[in-house]
Protein backbone atom coordinates (compact mmCIF):
# COMPACT_ATOMS: atom_id res chain seq x y z
CA UNK A 1 0.00 0.00 0.00
CA UNK A 2 1.60 3.08 -0.91
CA UNK A 3 2.02 6.11 1.48
CA UNK A 4 -0.65 8.53 0.17
CA UNK A 5 -3.15 5.09 0.18
CA UNK A 6 -1.81 4.85 3.95
CA UNK A 7 -2.83 8.72 4.88
CA UNK A 8 -6.13 8.32 3.28
CA UNK A 9 -7.28 5.21 5.45
CA UNK A 10 -5.81 7.47 8.50
CA UNK A 11 -7.80 10.29 7.77
CA UNK A 12 -11.01 8.15 7.07
CA UNK A 13 -10.70 6.53 10.20
CA UNK A 14 -10.65 9.87 12.11
CA UNK A 15 -13.14 11.15 10.35
CA UNK A 16 -15.16 7.68 10.80
CA UNK A 17 -16.75 9.06 14.74
CA UNK A 18 -17.73 11.99 13.47
CA UNK A 19 -19.61 10.54 10.09
CA UNK A 20 -21.30 7.77 12.40
CA UNK A 21 -22.68 10.70 14.38
CA UNK A 22 -23.78 12.81 11.74
CA UNK A 23 -26.12 9.19 10.04
CA UNK A 24 -26.88 8.82 13.53
CA UNK A 25 -28.68 12.47 14.09
CA UNK A 26 -30.16 12.23 11.01
CA UNK A 27 -31.83 9.04 11.23
CA UNK A 28 -32.68 9.26 14.69
CA UNK A 29 -34.33 12.61 13.70
CA UNK A 30 -36.23 11.03 10.82
CA UNK A 31 -37.61 7.83 12.02
CA UNK A 32 -37.30 8.28 15.99
CA UNK A 33 -34.27 6.39 18.09
CA UNK A 34 -36.60 3.32 18.82
CA UNK A 35 -37.37 2.62 15.31
CA UNK A 36 -33.65 3.14 13.65
CA UNK A 37 -31.82 0.04 13.60
CA UNK A 38 -27.86 0.40 14.37
CA UNK A 39 -27.50 -1.15 10.90
CA UNK A 40 -29.32 1.50 9.38
CA UNK A 41 -26.84 4.05 10.56
CA UNK A 42 -23.91 1.71 9.81
CA UNK A 43 -24.94 1.76 6.51
CA UNK A 44 -25.78 5.60 5.98
CA UNK A 45 -22.55 5.96 7.44
CA UNK A 46 -21.04 3.30 4.95
CA UNK A 47 -19.39 1.35 7.15
CA UNK A 48 -20.20 -2.22 8.67
CA UNK A 49 -22.72 -2.98 11.69
CA UNK A 50 -19.53 -4.28 13.60
CA UNK A 51 -17.11 -1.40 12.88
CA UNK A 52 -19.70 1.10 14.57
CA UNK A 53 -20.29 -1.08 17.28
CA UNK A 54 -16.36 -0.45 17.70
CA UNK A 55 -17.07 2.75 18.49
CA UNK A 56 -20.45 3.05 20.17
CA UNK A 57 -21.04 -0.75 22.00
CA UNK A 58 -24.60 0.02 21.70
CA UNK A 59 -27.80 2.39 20.25
CA UNK A 60 -28.16 4.00 23.71
CA UNK A 61 -24.21 4.53 23.87
CA UNK A 62 -24.78 6.27 20.04
CA UNK A 63 -27.83 8.77 21.67
CA UNK A 64 -25.25 9.80 24.40
CA UNK A 65 -22.25 10.48 21.84
CA UNK A 66 -24.78 12.73 20.04
CA UNK A 67 -26.25 14.25 22.43
CA UNK A 68 -22.94 14.86 24.26
CA UNK A 69 -21.36 16.51 21.06
CA UNK A 70 -24.10 18.24 19.78
CA UNK A 71 -25.14 19.93 22.55
CA UNK A 72 -22.84 19.46 26.13
CA UNK A 73 -19.46 19.98 23.73
CA UNK A 74 -21.17 23.34 22.65
CA UNK A 75 -22.34 24.44 26.21
CA UNK A 76 -19.14 23.84 27.59
CA UNK A 77 -17.26 25.89 24.94
CA UNK A 78 -19.87 28.57 25.81
CA UNK A 79 -19.09 28.45 29.51
CA UNK A 80 -15.44 28.89 29.32
CA UNK A 81 -15.94 31.56 26.45
CA UNK A 82 -17.86 33.35 28.89
CA UNK A 83 -15.86 32.97 31.95
CA UNK A 84 -13.39 35.18 29.87
CA UNK A 85 -16.09 38.01 28.51
CA UNK A 86 -15.03 41.13 29.35
CA UNK A 87 -18.13 43.13 28.73
CA UNK A 88 -21.66 43.52 30.18
CA UNK A 89 -23.91 40.49 31.12
CA UNK A 90 -26.48 41.38 28.54
CA UNK A 91 -23.69 41.63 25.48
CA UNK A 92 -22.60 38.21 27.00
CA UNK A 93 -26.32 36.90 27.24
CA UNK A 94 -27.34 38.29 23.46
CA UNK A 95 -23.81 36.86 22.25
CA UNK A 96 -24.57 33.40 23.58
CA UNK A 97 -28.00 32.89 22.94
CA UNK A 98 -28.47 35.15 19.42
CA UNK A 99 -25.31 34.04 18.02
CA UNK A 100 -25.07 30.13 19.08
CA UNK A 101 -28.29 29.32 18.59
CA UNK A 102 -28.66 30.77 15.56
CA UNK A 103 -26.10 28.38 14.52
CA UNK A 104 -27.39 25.83 16.40
CA UNK A 105 -30.70 26.11 14.80
CA UNK A 106 -29.48 26.63 10.90
CA UNK A 107 -27.29 22.86 11.60
CA UNK A 108 -28.80 19.51 11.99
CA UNK A 109 -28.17 19.51 15.61
CA UNK A 110 -31.44 21.45 16.23
CA UNK A 111 -33.11 18.29 15.74
CA UNK A 112 -31.65 16.76 18.80
CA UNK A 113 -34.64 18.60 20.75
CA UNK A 114 -37.04 16.65 19.15
CA UNK A 115 -35.04 13.54 19.57
CA UNK A 116 -34.93 14.03 22.95
CA UNK A 117 -38.27 15.39 23.41
CA UNK A 118 -39.70 12.46 22.02
CA UNK A 119 -38.02 9.66 23.17
CA UNK A 120 -36.74 10.35 26.64
CA UNK A 121 -39.93 8.79 28.57
CA UNK A 122 -39.29 5.21 27.21
CA UNK A 123 -35.69 5.57 27.53
CA UNK A 124 -35.42 6.98 31.32
CA UNK A 125 -31.50 6.50 31.15
CA UNK A 126 -31.15 8.59 28.73
CA UNK A 127 -33.38 11.18 30.34
CA UNK A 128 -31.01 10.85 33.65
CA UNK A 129 -27.87 11.92 30.71
CA UNK A 130 -30.00 14.90 29.03
CA UNK A 131 -30.51 16.51 32.24
CA UNK A 132 -27.08 15.96 33.61
CA UNK A 133 -25.38 16.93 30.39
CA UNK A 134 -27.21 19.68 29.00
CA UNK A 135 -30.49 21.22 30.98
CA UNK A 136 -28.10 21.15 34.16
CA UNK A 137 -24.99 23.04 32.58
CA UNK A 138 -26.98 25.35 30.52
CA UNK A 139 -29.47 26.29 33.27
CA UNK A 140 -26.10 26.80 35.97
CA UNK A 141 -24.35 28.93 32.20
CA UNK A 142 -27.43 31.38 32.14
CA UNK A 143 -28.34 31.74 35.46
CA UNK A 144 -24.80 32.72 36.43
CA UNK A 145 -24.57 35.33 34.06
CA UNK A 146 -28.49 36.66 34.84
CA UNK A 147 -27.57 36.59 38.60
CA UNK A 148 -24.20 38.40 37.31
CA UNK A 149 -26.52 41.12 35.87
CA UNK A 150 -28.71 41.64 38.15
CA UNK A 151 -25.55 41.92 40.98
CA UNK A 152 -23.93 44.98 38.66
CA UNK A 153 -27.75 46.58 38.88
CA UNK A 154 -27.61 46.16 34.89
CA UNK A 155 -30.86 43.92 35.52
CA UNK A 156 -33.85 43.98 37.61
CA UNK A 157 -34.39 41.74 40.59
CA UNK A 158 -36.22 39.05 39.61
CA UNK A 159 -36.68 35.57 40.01
CA UNK A 160 -33.60 34.29 38.26
CA UNK A 161 -34.50 30.40 37.45
CA UNK A 162 -38.29 32.00 35.92
CA UNK A 163 -36.00 34.63 33.50
CA UNK A 164 -33.64 31.75 32.48
CA UNK A 165 -36.93 29.58 31.12
CA UNK A 166 -38.47 32.46 29.25
CA UNK A 167 -35.17 33.14 27.60
CA UNK A 168 -34.79 29.26 26.73
CA UNK A 169 -37.53 27.54 26.84
CA UNK A 170 -39.07 29.41 23.66
CA UNK A 171 -35.46 28.98 21.55
CA UNK A 172 -36.01 25.13 21.97
CA UNK A 173 -39.65 25.68 20.81
CA UNK A 174 -38.56 27.25 17.37
CA UNK A 175 -36.11 24.22 17.17
CA UNK A 176 -39.25 22.04 17.93
CA UNK A 177 -41.16 23.35 15.63
CA UNK A 178 -38.68 23.37 12.81
CA UNK A 179 -38.40 19.52 12.86
CA UNK A 180 -41.95 19.01 13.36
CA UNK A 181 -44.95 21.46 11.88
CA UNK A 182 -42.42 23.38 9.93
CA UNK A 183 -41.17 20.09 7.92
CA UNK A 184 -44.97 19.27 7.41
CA UNK A 185 -45.74 22.70 5.17
CA UNK A 186 -44.09 25.39 3.94
CA UNK A 187 -46.79 27.80 5.05
CA UNK A 188 -46.16 26.62 8.84
CA UNK A 189 -42.19 27.71 7.99
CA UNK A 190 -40.97 30.47 10.64
CA UNK A 191 -38.06 32.69 10.64
CA UNK A 192 -36.11 30.92 12.85
CA UNK A 193 -33.29 32.91 12.79
CA UNK A 194 -35.29 36.06 12.85
CA UNK A 195 -37.93 34.91 16.05
CA UNK A 196 -34.55 33.81 17.91
CA UNK A 197 -32.80 37.54 17.86
CA UNK A 198 -36.12 39.16 18.71
CA UNK A 199 -37.14 37.01 21.53
CA UNK A 200 -33.85 37.31 23.15
CA UNK A 201 -34.14 41.03 22.80
CA UNK A 202 -37.57 41.29 23.84
CA UNK A 203 -36.41 39.38 27.24
CA UNK A 204 -33.67 41.00 27.89
CA UNK A 205 -35.01 44.56 27.23
CA UNK A 206 -37.75 43.30 30.15
CA UNK A 207 -34.79 42.48 32.16
CA UNK A 208 -33.21 45.81 31.26
CA UNK A 209 -32.90 47.90 34.45
CA UNK A 210 -34.44 51.41 33.79
CA UNK A 211 -32.90 54.74 34.73
CA UNK A 212 -34.45 57.24 36.26
CA UNK A 213 -34.94 60.26 34.29
CA UNK A 214 -33.15 63.21 35.73
CA UNK A 215 -35.19 66.04 37.45
CA UNK A 216 -35.57 68.62 35.01
CA UNK A 217 -33.96 72.00 35.99
CA UNK A 218 -36.30 74.57 36.98
CA UNK A 219 -37.65 77.24 35.24
CA UNK A 220 -35.35 80.71 35.77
Amino acid sequence: MSPADLLHRRRRKEARPQELLDAALELFVEKGFAATRAEQVAARAGVSKGTLYLYYPSKEELLKAVIGHYLSDRIAEGAARAAQFPGSAGELLRGMLIDWWTQLYDSPASGVFKLVITEVRNFPEIADFYAAQVIEPAHRLVSGVVRQGIARGEFRAVDVDSAVHSLVLPLVMICLHRHSLGACRGDWHLDGSAFIARHVNLVLDGLTAQVAAPNPLPCP
